[in-house]
């Protein structure tokens, strides 16, 4: 029997001991209430013939009459009644035995609280021995062994096609060893997967396992570290050891930047526990004993705040970007994840693709689960190509908030200030598609103007840089020229046009004043992992340089969207007026609009 049955057991007849116990107690209280009497009366009532039933216990005489009243009187330990002129001939008479009964009130009163303490001594043993197993057990890993009933391979995952060729080679390594030995070749120690939050990184490794039919053991970073001093070493090395009694096999650690940060930041000293664990992961990666059989997979979305040690030949030799998907993987992600659901024939994969630009797999996972739940929420069969872009709309920009009421002045100052943006949009932006335009509420925006990309790309011109300028402060602009007012609603694009303009000084070179210079180098706290600090590596007169050529571009790109907004101001107070009675305008009704 297992210990939680014998718990149950032992409990179920403790509690039927105790409540055995408190019956015999309190049992008799519960009885029928008897008045008492003399010896006299009851034997006055037997000669009336009114009695039907006596009950001797011992001394205890009870008669139980007809008209159901009892009677309770007591009579001398050896006198019978028969001396009363009571005989059994005319009345029932029961004799209780004067030792029943004796087993179990001797039992319960003195074998019971002997039970009691064994059982208490038995749980507080098993408690203690429960307690010295976890003890035994801290510095072990919780290393979890893949699970190939649900097996993922190579073709579960879609785009990330230069990243699966340099996986494949570890597979066939772990397949078939000896094809690269005989060449004299080494597979990498390590393989380090780098790649935004939600690309595919853990899923990538997930696929290796399922490919390379071996034993794969995936354990999260922060689970070796702990509160005490070498508990996290002790764990590297268990789980090293594991992985050497089942080679060739995989170790998948997830969220290695936990762990693998820069040692030597100041915090905790060279005893600091990470660290310890750190050195034993090196250790055991490339030291005195190694097994060349036990491939180490790692992810991370910090590269640069890994220690060098981590990364030098004979340990994560090797690092495999795994990039955003463009237009064509997005498509290829999308199909995978309608496999399960109820999708419309009429919706076009290819559009949802194109206007999900900068998404990873994990958004695009995302957005179906959102739209099937906006479906379900409609009582709908099917998923709609409109269910989906609501969904797009809802992670992008937030739920909408009907709820929020607006003044008839703010509608209108929200409907000039998104019809500038717009307008801009479609002068200045030709490789960007206007998508939608509403002045509804969705999250911290009272309104918003929506516009994807047509293509992706990867490099960006000063031309676009102010472009996007010139947009975000359109707004702003149309508030001036209609109301010759400004409002707070422009808070957001200020702080978006500003950030552009000194990334464009600073970052990029992209003024002819300051010049091709970096300037502001970026100091962190590595244990942190966060940009704390800006070290200022230039004088003051440059400082003021920047600051000028900032205040140039922002005066430069508002003066372009005021030149555009002059030049099409009908269209401007078309497009607001036609926006405050429907609220929302899509695609095709902006470019009947604008055209």
């Amino acid at each position: 029997m297992r210990s939680d049955q014998i718990k149950a057991i032992t409990t179920i007849v403790i509690v039927l001991l105790i409540a055995g116990a408190l019956f015999n107690v309190f049992g008799p209280l519960y009885q029928k209430s008897a008045e008492e009497v003399s010896l006299s009366d009851i034997s006055r009532e037997f000669t009336s013939g009114t009695i039907e039933k006596i009950t001797v216990d011992k001394n205890e005489v009870t008669a139980q009459l007809k008209d159901g009243r009892n009677f309770k009187t007591y009579k001398e330990q050896d006198v019978s009644l028969v001396d009363y002129g009571i005989t059994p001939d005319k009345v029932k008479i029961e004799v209780k035995n004067p030792d029943s009964g004796s087993f179990w009130l001797t039992f319960l009163s003195v074998i019971l609280p002997f039970l009691l303490l064994g059982g208490f001594i038995y749980f507080m043993m098993r408690q203690a021995q429960g307690a010295n197993i976890k003890a035994m057990s801290f510095g072990r890993s919780s290393a979890r062994l893949a699970n190939f009933k649900n097996r993922i391979t190579f073709d579960d995952v879609a785009g990330l096609e230069e990243s699966k060729d340099e996986l494949k080679e570890v597979v066939e390594f772990l397949r078939t060893p000896g094809k690269f030995k005989n060449l004299g070749a080494e597979i990498p120690k390590g393989v380090l997967l780098v790649g935004a939050p939600g690309v595919g990184k853990t899923l990538l490794a997930k696929a290796v396992a399922g490919e390379a039919g071996v034993p794969f053991f995936s354990i999260s970073a922060s689970e070796f570290v702990e509160m005490f001093v070498g508990v996290g070493a002790s764990r590297v090395r268990d789980l090293f050891t594991k992985a050497k009694r089942n080679a060739p096999c995989v170790i998948f650690v997830d969220e290695l930047d936990a762990i693998g940060r820069q040692r030597g930041a100041g915090l905790g000293g060279s005893h600091d526990e990470r660290e310890q664990t750190l050195n034993q992961i090196l250790v055991e990666m490339d030291g005195f004993d190694t097994d060349a059989r036990v491939i180490v997979l790692a992810a991370t979305n910090r590269p640069d705040v890994l220690d060098p040690a981590l990364l030098r030949p004979g340990r994560f030799d090797r690092r495999v970007m795994l990039n955003l998907p463009d237009k064509r993987e997005r498509e290829a992600i999308l199909k995978i994840h309608i496999k399960n659901k109820p999708i419309e024939k009429t919706v076009d994969l290819s559009r949802i693709a194109a206007n999900t630009v900068g998404m990873s797999g994990a958004d695009l996972r995302n957005i179906m689960n959102e739209a099937a739940i906006i479906a379900a929420r409609l009582n709908q069969k099917t998923i709609t190509e409109r269910d989906i872009f609501r969904a797009i709309e809802k992670v992008t920009l937030g739920p909408e908030k009907k709820s929020k009421v607006m003044t008839e002045n703010e509608r209108e100052i929200s409907a000039y200030h998104e019809a500038g943006h717009a307008i801009i949009g479609k002068a200045l932006k030709p490789h960007e598609e206007l998508q939608k335009i509403s002045i509804v509420s969705r999250g911290m925006a009272l309104g918003y103007t929506w516009s994807v990309p047509k293509e992706d790309y990867y490099l960006k011109s000063r031309t676009s840089f102010m472009s996007d300028i010139s947009q975000l402060l359109a707004g702003r602009v149309a508030e001036k020229m209609i109301f010759d007012e400004l409002t707070t609603g422009a808070s957001n694009d200020l702080e978006q046009a500003t950030k552009i303009a000194r990334d464009m000084v600073q970052v990029y070179g992209m003024s002819d004043v300051i010049g091709p210079v970096a300037l502001g180098q970026r100091d962190e706290l590595v244990f942190l992992g966060r940009e704390l600090a800006e070290h200022k590596n230039y004088s003051e007169k440059i400082a003021s340089q920047i600051d000028s050529e900032i205040e140039r571009i922002i005066s430069e790109g508002e003066k372009k969207a005021r030149e555009v907004l002059t030049k099409n101001k009908s269209k401007l107070k078309k497009l607001a007026t036609i926006l405050l009675k429907k609220e929302t305008l899509e695609r095709e009704e902006l470019g009947k609009v604008l055209t």
